[in-house]
């Protein structure tokens, strides 16, 4: 996707398509044993983590480019029910890499069509306070980063060498 002839938003999705590229590359690195896994009993599985940020995504290419967007309109699990519903079901690894190419595809197309002008305008946060659907997005963009080094962490604690790393070294 060519997205350099808008300055502001070709950045920042460039800037999500390789933090995606970067979950996906550590979902791929995985063992299939390892969907499973999860460090501790509070922790979130592989499986689960994956789930959440294709939820996540999917909630966040949705609410910045509604006209209406507010993230408090409704509550977090409503959100996931209006946004995520297309993603429940994915359960393999095939599924939940497909699913993490498919919805970023979507996602960037549909704040590629709102366009820059439209990302500049505000919504409200979470917390309640305004920012411009640019600076959300990039929180976003932060919290899937966030949960690309829980799953490089989670490859660590199965034995493997994390995606990145991998890459750094020239493996």
């Amino acid at each position: 996707m060519k997205t350099r002839s808008m300055a502001l938003l070709g950045e920042a999705l460039e800037a999500w398509a390789y933090t995606r590229a970067g979950v996906i590359d550590e979902v791929k690195n995985l063992p299939r044993s390892a969907l499973d896994f999860k460090p501790t009993d509070a922790s979130r599985t592989t499986r689960e983590l994956v789930q959440h940020v294709l939820e996540s995504g999917l909630m966040m290419a949705g609410e910045l480019t509604r006209p209406d967007g507010d993230f408090q309109r409704q509550s977090y699990p409503e959100f996931l029910t209006e946004y995520a519903r297309s993603v429940t079901r994915h359960r393999t690894k095939e599924a939940l890499v497909e699913g993490l190419k498919r919805t970023h595809a979507e996602g960037a197309e549909r704040m590629l069509a709102a366009g820059e002008i439209w990302m500049l305008q505000t919504i409200r946060q979470f917390n309640g306070e305004p920012a411009t659907r640019l600076s959300w997005m990039q929180h976003g963009i932060a919290h899937e980063e966030y949960h690309r080094g829980q799953l490089a962490l989670y490859a660590r604690l199965v034995g493997r060498v994390p995606a990145l790393t991998k890459l750094i070294q020239g493996d």
